[in-house]
């Protein structure tokens, strides 16, 4: 079975209703990136970090995945398929894929703010998270997100995923966040990259395709494309 990686970024989950900060100038509801989405954010004011993502976390559980998540779970029929999502949403799960690795972290997941991502994580699903809530050592809990100014943790086991694809599978990001954007070099020479978003995206690839269209429309489009 042919191995299939889906790189997805905010685009993918935009026609379920989820905005992002790069959609308003830095602003992310109405809120700074840098009070809430750095690392030196969090050291400031955990309060305003944490009541932000208790919104974010809120707003989740009301957001259903859409046409795009169904049928990227659907390729698992015919390939061995591993998304890697940038997003911090559970759609890809809840719309049927069963290997996702979440290269910024997950929103219904918390850790200690000692803690790595994913290290003694805790699903809190989309309940809030508030200040004096610690782990069972008093350690205050944090979001489980890689903020700017962290390192990436997954992205070495993406990279490798990403080496190994025979086919590679861009849905909605515009590759200009690193180092996620840089997965596309890691694939090997020649394999069939296509990459579906409304705006024109260069990629230095031999054998690129792209489908110039919203995720959901891209996604009907690809399946055509790809029948086995």
């Amino acid at each position: 079975m042919k191995k299939l990686v889906v790189l997805t970024g905010a685009g993918v989950s935009a026609e379920s209703g989820i905005s992002t900060f790069r959609d308003s100038n830095g602003l992310w509801e109405n809120y700074n990136v840098e009070d809430v989405a750095t690392i030196e954010g969090w050291w400031r004011n955990r309060a305003l970090v944490l009541e932000f993502y208790n919104q974010r976390r809120g707003e989740l559980a009301t957001k259903k995945p859409n046409k795009a998540h169904k049928l990227i779970a659907e390729l698992e029929k015919d390939f061995d398929v591993t998304v890697v999502t940038q997003n911090i949403d559970n759609l890809h799960e809840q719309g049927g894929s069963t290997k996702v690795i979440h290269l910024h972290g997950e929103a219904t997941k918390v850790r200690p703010e000692d803690a790595d991502q994913d290290e003694h994580t805790i699903d809190v699903g989309y309940k809030p998270v508030n200040l004096g809530d610690c782990d069972k050592r008093g350690v205050q809990l944090r979001p489980n997100i890689v903020w700017f100014g962290e390192a990436v943790p997954k992205f070495d086991t993406a990279a490798r995923i990403a080496s190994e694809a025979d086919i590679m599978l861009i849905v909605g990001t515009s590759l200009q966040v690193y180092p996620a954007a840089g997965l596309v070099q890691y694939a090997k020479p020649g394999i069939p990259i296509y990459l579906i978003d409304p705006k024109p995206v260069y990629v230095n690839a031999k054998n690129f395709l792209q489908i110039t269209d919203v995720a959901t429309k891209g996604m009907e489009k690809f399946m055509e494309m790809i029948k086995i």
